[in-house]
């Protein structure tokens, strides 16, 4: 979904799944820093605890903090999933191939 949605907008963006730790991934790819999305200030907290985490592990890869717009600060998976369950509009919190491929899982469950 993430390849889908996010084509056409940036040809040196690569979606990359993997296991174990992130710094370890960052090492073998030669990445210096982590992007790292804040929704609210309980977000914060568990944010750093792993970025001082991972500068402990790595000290050469940097964490930058991305803070949410303030229209999306209380966007989660979980809320985005239950209010679709229970067929509450969430056109505008997704893009719409998400939409679409929520929509056909939750009525696979039906």
């Amino acid at each position: 979904m993430l390849e889908t949605c996010c084509s056409g907008h940036n040809s040196q963006l690569e979606i990359v799944a993997f296991e174990g730790l992130l710094v370890d991934f960052c090492r073998g790819r030669n990445v210096s820093f982590i992007i790292r999305g804040l929704r609210a200030l309980v977000d914060f907290d568990y944010e750093y605890a792993i970025a001082l985490m991972n500068r402990k592990l790595a000290p050469e890869v940097e964490t930058v903090f991305l803070m949410a717009r303030s229209e999306y600060s209380f966007v989660s998976s979980n809320i985005v999933k239950e209010v679709a369950y229970f067929g509450g509009d969430i056109s505008s919190l997704i893009p719409q191939y998400v939409h679409n491929k929520l929509q056909e899982r939750l009525s696979r469950k039906t």
